[in-house]
């Protein structure tokens, strides 16, 4: 058994068996996922999905031999099991150490932390438009909302006004540093703007479907030959929500060169030839079902999604890095400072950003 990967929320291992089977092993983070029954009742519901698309010849033609694929649950043995929950207490195990699951583990494929060329940016794209093609007529329903107030960005605006509070009193004496005093007043200069998308949805011009939660792009598998996408993992957010929320977060993650843990805020920018080539990946798979209202909303959800997570990194600095995996004391803060001037880029170029998405309209 050896460490996999770099996420910021569970521990994960790769594990082979004597018959040389290889499956990835992760103790779920139950300080985030609360219930993690649930959050394995959502991938099973989202596997079974996927089989009977595919059963039905609905996932669609294959750009090249090797199939598209997702990880799966693997159902799990114990000497009592437990009595099954929503659909998925067979696939986790409790024990003194941790919430654990076993997935499916992806072969022959590499991921990456930021977006190597045009033709990765693309890529990166396709594979989330053909996600969200291949799941938007999954029945929100079916799906429990494990991550309550996830992408909610109201909802987290309203968690830091109170955590800076709260810190503020603590530091009454020393107060916050100029980094710390800088993000306060960037937050404060577009709070006014956190409601954008749920405005929207409140007004019915935005619907809920089936999202991803997390579709940044290490969380999608290149196959190592043709450097063609082959899968998009980290299921744990799957969740009824706005697509806008994963476009936003895609490009959010696939547009700044630096990547999310740079420490050279000068070197961050959002690089629009990659955002033309990625959403131009996503539209060839995933036009068919997007509607006028949800190509107006792309740009403010470009800009609100790295806004968004510049929050919840400067919410968990101030709270004392709960939430998000750090190695050192001010990385979270590190972090917020990279999503706000990434903002910052996006605001800049509204009126580029803007023009690229009507020309792909």
């Amino acid at each position: 058994m050896a460490p996999l990967g770099n996420g910021n929320v569970n521990d994960t291992y790769l594990v082979e068996t004597s018959a040389a089977q290889r499956f990835v092993l992760q103790r779920l983070n139950t300080a985030v996922f609360r219930q993690p029954e649930l959050v394995m009742a959502n991938i099973v519901a989202l596997n079974r999905h996927m089989a009977r698309r595919a059963g039905a010849g609905g996932a669609g033609a294959e750009r090249q031999d090797r199939p598209w694929q997702l990880p799966e649950a693997i159902p799990l043995r114990q000497a009592e099991p437990p009595e099954p929950q929503a659909g998925g207490g067979s696939h986790h195990l409790t024990e003194p150490s941790g919430s654990w699951r076993l997935l499916s583990y992806v072969e022959g494929a590499t991921t990456h932390d930021t977006v190597l060329d045009l033709a990765h940016a693309a890529e990166v794209g396709r594979a989330l438009g053909r996600f969200h093609a291949q799941i938007h007529d999954l029945p929100c329903k079916q799906l429990a909302d494990t991550l309550e107030g996830f992408h909610i960005t109201p909802a987290y605006l309203s968690r830091y006004t109170a955590v800076c509070r709260q810190a503020l009193a603590e530091r009454s004496a020393a107060g916050l540093d100029r980094a710390e005093q800088e993000c306060v007043a960037f937050v404060e200069q577009r709070q006014g703007q956190a409601a954008v998308l749920e405005e929207a949805k409140a007004r019915g011009l935005l619907q809920l479907r089936p999202i991803h939660g997390d579709p940044k792009v290490n969380n999608v598998m290149l196959d190592a030959g043709s450097g063609r996408a082959v899968a998009l993992v980290d299921l744990d957010t799957v969740k009824p929500g706005l697509v806008h929320y994963d476009i936003g977060d895609c490009l959010r993650s696939g547009c700044n060169p630096a990547g999310e843990e740079t420490s050279d805020l000068q070197a961050v920018v959002f690089d629009l030839e990659r955002c033309g080539a990625m959403l131009g990946g996503y539209l060839e798979q995933a036009r068919a079902f997007l509607t006028p209202a949800d190509f107006d909303h792309l740009y403010a959800a470009m800009r609100l999604i790295s806004f968004e997570l510049g929050l919840r990194f400067f919410t968990d600095h101030l709270a004392g890095d709960r939430y998000f995996k750090v190695t050192h004391r001010g990385h979270n803060l590190q972090r917020a400072r990279v999503q706000f001037r990434l903002t910052e880029s996006i605001e800049a170029q509204e009126a580029e950003i803007r023009a690229l998405v009507e020309a792909l309209r």
